[in-house]
């Protein structure tokens, strides 16, 4: 899965949908070389999907720095499921 097709009914400029796709992919690395339960495949879609959205949601309040968004991303998947 990737943020792309999630982006659909956001109206992004190109320089921010590419902001937000590396933001989204270093949370999804941080999650799987946390060894977390969420990056197992019974988990990935979901949890993929919480990234993407959470990232999507900062980034329409205004949020543009990578690291920002990728970190918060990871800390609201990681402080509100459990994998």
């Amino acid at each position: 899965m990737s943020i792309v097709p999630l982006l659909a009914n956001a109206s992004f400029d190109p320089e921010t949908v590419e902001t937000l796709s590396a933001a989204f992919d270093d949370a999804w690395e941080k999650i799987k070389q946390s060894g977390s339960t969420f990056a197992r495949p019974a988990y990935e879609r979901g949890a993929r999907e919480i990234l993407a959205k959470r990232i999507i949601e900062m980034a329409q309040r205004g949020e543009r720095d990578k690291k920002v968004l990728s970190d918060a991303a990871v800390t609201y998947l990681t402080e509100n499921y459990t994998g």
